[in-house]
């Protein structure tokens, strides 16, 4: 790990997402990221695959393709690789929610293994924060999303095949996000 790299980063996605909150929560964007790379990291990840982690939503979120092009020149092409395959989208406005995931999973199989490393880990943090979401607030949750409790669950479920058919290794993060990609199931059914 070259920690002098992963803490530039760490303190780039921090001003990056100073302001951000998680939707519809008081809770900071930036411990998502945090989270997310953590996931990389104890999962053997590379340093450029931890920095993944932590910009994986700042094109996304934070200014399009200026902020792509300034991730490649601070941090390089491997990880501006990751955050843009990561992006599923950088059109403003988003387009709806459904045609982006479509997208999005049709596309897996053509992002790279690191970039498909790194969206598992952001994909099983933020799948876990539904489901303990649900156990604090109940069908509040899922306010928080424009699309249904049973479209939520497909993506997910669709994500894990995905991740299933195409990305080598990870065994661990597969199974827990399995896990949790049951247990949104049950949820939205209820």
């Amino acid at each position: 790990m070259n920690k002098i790299k992963y803490k530039k980063a760490l303190d780039f996605a921090y001003k990056l997402h100073f302001d951000q909150k998680r939707k519809k929560t008081k809770i900071p964007y930036f411990t998502h990221l945090v989270s997310v790379s953590n996931h990389v990291i104890e999962d053997g990840g590379t340093t450029d695959e931890a920095i993944g982690g932590l910009l994986h939503d700042a094109v996304e979120d934070q200014g399009g393709l200026k902020t792509l092009k300034k991730i490649r020149k601070l941090f390089g092409n491997k990880v501006a690789q990751i955050v843009n395959e990561c992006s599923d989208t950088i059109v403003v406005p988003k387009p709806p929610w459904l045609t982006r995931k479509k997208k999005y999973l049709s596309d897996i199989k053509k992002k790279s293994q690191s970039s498909m490393f790194v969206s598992l880990c952001d994909k099983l943090h933020n799948g876990s924060s539904i489901v303990n979401d649900y156990k604090r607030k109940g069908k509040e949750v899922w306010t928080r999303f424009s699309a249904t409790p049973k479209q939520v669950a497909w993506y997910y479920e669709g994500l894990y095949k995905e991740f299933s058919k195409h990305l080598k290794g990870h065994k661990v993060l597969k199974d827990n996000y399995l896990s949790v990609v049951k247990e949104i199931k049950k949820l939205a059914s209820k």
